[in-house]
Formats: structure tokens, C-alpha cells, sequence
């Protein structure tokens, strides 16, 4: 394949991409035709590019979590405090995932929900090692460790996006919720976790 038609097929991949997740999001059982359509090529380049609906949905997975990763990093870069830490990562990641709510939810039809916890798998490594610290200087109490815990706030941030898939909480409420309910959880004070999100998020 020559440079030029390298670079084509490249573009047309993320082309693809692209308007996939947004026609996945509109329509959680958009086809492959009409992800064809919209992206305005032949089925069969679709098809060259991804053998699968489930092959194109795990993509859109993998860039999801590629993205999670970033912010979690993101929000706790620089932090001692693994309150704040816990606290603003948990709101970059929102605003991550929120853009995903839907895929989340379809993906875990179409990738299994075990092949979603390996893609996730590093960042959750990572939340272990702030919730570890936290645990370890006394400002979060749980009778799991660590490692465990970190799997209860994975879920939650999950349960947390059915219920905004599901009209029982508003978008615009669920960040903060989120790391409101993610803090409390690890024992901080309702008083103290609200008070620090409405200050990080005010």
C-alpha cells in the first residue's frame, strides 16, 4: 500500500470512528449500513476496516478508556491530598465518561463486561494506589483494601451512568454526585466531600 492511500485509509478509520460514536449515541442499535451511510462510504470500507459491529463497538471502548486514563491522570496529577485527588479525578473522569454513558452501556452487550474491566485494568491500578495512600494516612476508612475498593468505586461510576442513562439522575447533577458518592464511600465526612466539590466544581 502506497503512502497515499496509507494516509486515505487512515483518514477514513477515523472518519469512521467518528461517526460511529455519534450515531451509536443517537441510536444504540444503529447498523453497520447506516454507520456507512453517515460516514458517507460503502459498507464494504467499513467492513475492510472493522470484520464486526462488536470489532467497531471494542474500538470505540478502547478510545474511551485511552481517554479515562488521561483525565483520571489528569485530575490527580500534583495531588498530595488523596481527598482532592479522589475528588478531582473522579470529576475529570466524568466529564470523560459522560460523552460515553450510552457506549458504556453497549459495549457491555457487545464486549463483556470482563473484557471492559481488563481495558480498564491500569486505571484502576491507579485509583488502588490513591485510595492506598488515603487509607494509609487515616483520612479514608474502609474495612476493604485497596484493591477492592477500588472495584467498588469502578462500579459505582457505572451504576452512577445507568442511572443517568435511565432519566434517575440529571447529567448535569452526576459529576458531582459522583465524587460526592465516591468520597463518601471511602468514609469522608458527606459534610467535607460536599463542601470540596462544590468548591472544585463552583
Amino acid at each position: 500500500m502506497t503512502t497515499g492511500n496509507a494516509s486515505r485509509a487512515d483518514a477514513n478509520r477515523r472518519r469512521i470512528l467518528e461517526v460511529a460514536l455519534t450515531e451509536l449515541l443517537r441510536d444504540p442499535d444503529a447498523s453497520m449500513d447506516q454507520i456507512a451511510r453517515a460516514a458517507g462510504v460503502v459498507r464494504r470500507t467499513v467492513y475492510g476496516h472493522f470484520p464486526s459491529r462488536e470489532a467497531l463497538i471494542g474500538t470505540l471502548v478502547d478510545g474511551a478508556v485511552e481517554a479515562v486514563a488521561a483525565a483520571h491522570a489528569a485530575g490527580r496529577e500534583g495531588l498530595a491530598d488523596p481527598v482532592e485527588a479522589v475528588a478531582r479525578s473522579t470529576l475529570a473522569v466524568w466529564e470523560v465518561a459522560d460523552r460515553y454513558r450510552i457506549l458504556v452501556a453497549l459495549a457491555q452487550r457487545s464486549v463483556t463486561v470482563q473484557g471492559i474491566r481488563e481495558r480498564l485494568a491500569p486505571v484502576r491500578a491507579a485509583c488502588a494506589a490513591v485510595l492506598a495512600d488515603g487509607l494509609e494516612q487515616g483520612v479514608f476508612l474502609s474495612p476493604l483494601p485497596p484493591k477492592a475498593l477500588a472495584y467498588v468505586h469502578e462500579q459505582m461510576l457505572f451504576a452512577l451512568m445507568e442511572a443517568v442513562n435511565d432519566g434517575l439522575l440529571p447529567a448535569r447533577e452526576a459529576g458531582p454526585s459522583a465524587a460526592v458518592t465516591l468520597l463518601t464511600a471511602v468514609g469522608v465526612p458527606a459534610p467535607r466531600a460536599t463542601e470540596l466539590v462544590a468548591k472544585l466544581t463552583g
